[in-house]
């Protein structure tokens, strides 16, 4: 197995992963929109770099999971718990917009901060990546020697970028074909961030039985 097969792994997990609307991408394109294209590519940098992170805690934490699957279990519950939290959060802050409101210039400094806030706060992001190296560690498509775990890593936090910066670049096209969809975007950021707790509540049931 050659180094560059770990890094398209992550880079492709990664960047899958992410296509579908969720949290993190509908955050970088309502920092578009709203602010500015640089708070927003400042914005998705602080969010890879949490995803690079994330990633090596999962590489770490896969090699227990077969032992030990009430790790991940413990990760899902704070994680539902969470994603209830936001959901709330982004409720409160729908009510407030009535159309698109100007969002005063900060420090870019803050755009990086707060990315890496809302990536730390996605706690289903280890669990993903987990059993997504369980899984190539099980097929022996993956090594968990020092070189193919950073490069894993890498391609994890450059795949996260890649997709992210597609949302920024894209944006006002976004917004165009969506319409008031963008107007919205708190609102929709509350349905699913509530959807994604369901889901995993209903999950937990399942497990449970």
């Amino acid at each position: 197995m050659g180094l560059i097969t770990p890094f398209l792994f992550g880079f492709l997990v990664a960047f899958i992963g992410s296509i579908t609307p969720s949290m993190l991408n509908m955050s970088a394109l309502k920092i578009s929109i709203q602010k500015d294209v640089k708070s927003a590519k400042r914005y998705v940098f602080g969010v890879s770099l949490v995803v690079l992170l994330q990633a090596y805690i999962a590489v770490f934490l896969s090699q227990y999971v077969i032992e030990n699957p009430s790790i991940l279990e413990l990760i899902e519950q704070f994680g539902i718990g969470i994603f209830l939290l936001l959901s709330f959060y982004f409720y409160k802050e729908s009510k407030k917009e009535k159309a698109i409101i100007q969002i005063p210039k900060t420090k870019q400094t803050n755009a990086v901060l707060f990315g890496m806030t809302l990536s730390a706060l996605n706690m289903f992001a280890i669990p993903f990546f987990c059993g997504v190296v369980a899984f190539l560690e099980f097929v022996h498509l993956f090594s968990f020697a020092l070189y193919p775990v950073l490069l894993f890593c890498f391609g994890a936090g450059l795949g996260t970028f890649g997709i992210l910066f597609l949302y920024v670049k894209y944006a006002q096209k976004i917004q165009q074909k969506t319409g008031k969809f963008t107007q919205d975007i708190n609102l929709f950021l509350s349905i699913l961030t509530a959807l994604v707790a369901i889901i995993s509540l209903i999950k937990q049931g399942y497990q449970s039985i």
